[in-house]
């Protein structure tokens, strides 16, 4: 027993250090992709959509805080392929880590479940998780960068802003996709497969059609949206988000399309509040439509249960007593985040 014992304390660390790792791994991965498309505002680059942060999130409410110091090596791995090491960086690295920390504790304060499905979970990550908590990480970066002197003081405000949006749109897109596939289990349903084939297909070919047509013609992708949230809920209104804030990105970084003629700014703002607004509409309108489903198999499920202890008390028997039952499709994961 204590070799068992003592051989069980060893794999604990080693277990904690691969899966630190692993986080920063997939942190680093996720921010040179990230950095594909940049643009400069206020003297300062920047992603419009910055994916490490929504990696950061998704890590620590599946994993659990102990995963940070991931993040932080990460974020150092990240900064150091970009610029020299200085004491600025601690800065940034504060910011980025903090602002995950932030996130997660805000939304375990507010009982959120990572199956997403009610209405108040999709609220608590929007406005919690990535419009509230990102707003530290916008001010440690911003402000380490006027502190430093590479920031003049009068562009605090548009460079805080664009950073703000980066981290928050990569909680809006890349958490959610991440804890979905966290949740997948195999073998996938293939129902309404054709459905789905049609609906990828008409994704592909309408949403570079908005985007890159001279007509600002962006307003195309929201009944997309709609149709995967109403037929497919969160998966489908998830992807097909991500596309479309691919091919925007694209295009708002090339300056093509519904973004051509644009100085830097006017690009920022619009593409941002595009893929913000698109983002918020997938991820509620699923939310909502998961939740009423899920609230009318319960009431069907009361009801044929009710009918059953009717026909047994109307033929003089004693009704069969059921176990409880998962009413809410989650099973396990339905419990707030950090519950026993």
């Amino acid at each position: 027993m204590a070799a068992v014992v003592g051989f069980e304390e060893l794999r604990r660390p080693a277990g904690y250090a691969v899966r630190t790792l692993a986080v920063a791994a997939c942190y680093y991965a996720a921010a040179r992709l990230g950095l594909l498309r940049e643009l400069t505002v206020g003297g300062a680059v920047f992603t419009p959509i910055w994916p490490p942060t929504g990696v950061a999130v998704a890590a620590l409410l599946i994993l659990g805080l102990g995963c940070w110091p991931g993040i932080t090596l990460g974020a150092f791995l990240s900064v150091l392929s970009l610029t020299p090491p200085g004491p600025e960086v601690l800065g940034v690295l504060a910011g980025n880590t903090a602002a995950p920390v932030c996130a997660v504790l805000l939304l375990r304060r507010a009982g959120f479940r990572t199956g997403l499905g009610r209405l108040r979970d999709g609220l608590s990550l929007v406005f919690l998780g990535a419009l509230g908590a990102m707003v530290v990480s916008a001010t440690f970066g911003a402000g380490v960068l006027v502190l430093k002197g590479s920031l003049p003081a009068h562009s605090f405000w548009p460079v805080w802003f664009a950073w703000w949006v980066g981290d928050a749109m990569g909680v809006l897109i890349v958490t959610p996709l991440l804890l979905l596939l966290h949740q997948a289990r195999l073998p996938l349903p293939l129902a309404r497969w054709k459905e789905a084939t049609a609906l990828t297909v008409v994704t592909c070919v309408l949403v570079p059609l908005a985007v890159y047509t001279p007509v600002s013609m962006l307003f195309l992708v929201y009944p997309l949206i709609i149709w995967a949230a109403l037929r497919f809920q969160l998966v489908g209104s998830v992807l097909c988000a991500l596309l479309t804030s691919v091919v925007a990105t694209v295009a708002a970084t090339d300056g093509a399309g519904a973004f051509a003629g644009l100085n830097r700014i006017e690009v920022m703002v619009k593409l941002q509040a595009f893929n913000g607004a698109m983002a918020l509409t997938a991820l509620l309108l699923s939310a909502l439509i998961t939740e009423q489903r899920q609230t009318r198999r319960s009431v069907e499920q009361a009801c044929q249960e009710l009918a059953e202890v009717l026909e047994h008390l109307t033929a003089g028997e004693t009704p069969p007593t059921r176990p409880p039952t998962d009413t809410d499709g989650l099973g396990d994961r339905s419990r707030p985040t950090g519950a026993p």
